[in-house]
């Protein structure tokens, strides 16, 4: 596998990563919303949920908008 096709691997890896987390998120926010829960404690719980999910999928995110370094042509390293 070329270097390319490993970069679009990853990234298309990443990618799907991002979609399942984000489904797994939706889940689990239409799950607290059935729940009979008070205001405070659905609040509470939706803020750690939001938190989580930052702090899963961006990481993911930036690798995938991160710029590609690129050497010129020629030059080693």
């Amino acid at each position: 596998m070329s270097r390319e096709e490993q970069r679009a691997a990853m990234r298309q890896t990443r990618e799907g990563l991002i979609e399942e987390l984000e489904e797994l998120y939706r889940n689990a926010f239409d799950r607290i919303s059935e729940q009979n829960l008070g205001e405070g404690a659905i609040a509470r719980l939706t803020q750690l949920l939001l938190r989580s999910r930052e702090a899963a999928i961006t990481p993911l995110q930036e690798e995938i908008e991160a710029p590609l370094i690129t050497r010129p042509a020629g030059s080693e390293g």
